[in-house]
């Protein structure tokens, strides 16, 4: 296996420049993931977060037959299907997830029509689905920078409007705040926050770095911002430390991130001083209340 300091060697390796370039994108998706993950798990949006990765997927194969920028194909589908979700839920006759269901298959459908048009198709379709470490070029970091930029500035500017709505939507509603613009918002930033995770991670997996950090820290913390300080930091590990098992071991990037972050996942599942399962047992066998852990 790779020592720490191989691998570093490796980073500033110049024949090998793919690699800092793979950590980079993903470290950055790591922090917005983990920031914009928060609201998804606090709100109860996985479904969504999965519909959104999933429909970015025909803008990012147009992107690549056009040979565009995959961040802006992936964003521009991604803000379309978020729209299209928020204008047919308004129906009375459909709830949102059934409308969800119908518009995640049929872009997902659409981009592996569209991905089967290009040359290369197989090995484009695997890269799109599961992600690619080697196939990060350099325009795209600059797309990716500023729009993570963007989106923590976004998510700051908003945080107490996305708190209210997920708190109590109907007492932010009567507090005169435009709910459904704000619901519109944080789709918009899901949308992007995987588009810009997606070349690392892959289509399939990107969910996990949306939900996994941020649930690993709500089971740490009872408090909202260090919520939103622990996931990001949580995301940041796993990438790092999956890049390097990943490129030590030979193993799909995205797959062993993935794993890194469930493994954490499950280890604090047990082992949390307070919301762990270790303790809540040995509470109540000390006939000791158990934390309800209400965010703060």
């Amino acid at each position: 296996m790779l020592s720490p300091a191989d691998f570093v060697a490796d980073l500033f390796n110049p024949a090998l420049a793919f690699l800092p370039k793979a950590l980079f994108v993903a470290l950055v998706s790591s922090a917005v993931c983990g920031v914009i993950g928060c609201h998804v798990v606090l709100r109860g949006m996985a479904f969504i977060g999965d519909a959104v990765s999933h429909a970015v997927f025909p803008g990012l194969a147009v992107a690549f037959v056009v040979q565009g920028n995959l961040v802006l194909g992936g964003a521009v589908a991604g803000v379309l299907t978020a729209v299209a979700v928020a204008v047919l839920s308004q129906t009375r006759r459909l709830k949102e997830d059934s409308v969800i269901g119908v518009l995640f298959v049929g872009a997902f459908a659409l981009g592996i029509v569209i991905i089967s048009r290009a040359p290369g198709y197989s090995g484009s379709l695997q890269a799109f689905l599961f992600g690619s470490i080697t196939g990060i070029p350099d325009e795209d970091l600059y797309v990716v920078a500023l729009s993570a930029v963007a989106l923590l500035a976004l998510a700051f500017a908003l945080h107490k409007e996305f708190v209210a709505v997920s708190l109590d939507r109907e007492s932010a509603r009567a507090l005169g705040l435009p709910v459904f613009w704000l619901d519109m918002a944080l789709c918009v930033m899901v949308a992007v926050a995987v588009v810009i995770s997606v070349q690392t991670i892959g289509n399939v997996l990107v969910l996990a770095l949306l939900v996994t950090p941020a649930a690993t820290a709500r089971l740490l913390t009872d408090r909202l911002g260090v919520m939103m300080l622990l996931s990001p930091l949580l995301g940041g590990l796993a990438a790092l430390t999956g890049i390097y098992l990943s490129w030590s071991l030979d193993l799909p990037a995205g797959g062993t991130v993935v794993l890194v972050a469930t493994g954490v996942f499950l280890l604090v599942w047990l082992a949390a001083p307070r919301h762990g399962l270790v303790a809540r047992l040995w509470l109540r066998h000390r006939g000791r209340p158990v934390p309800g852990g209400a965010l703060v």
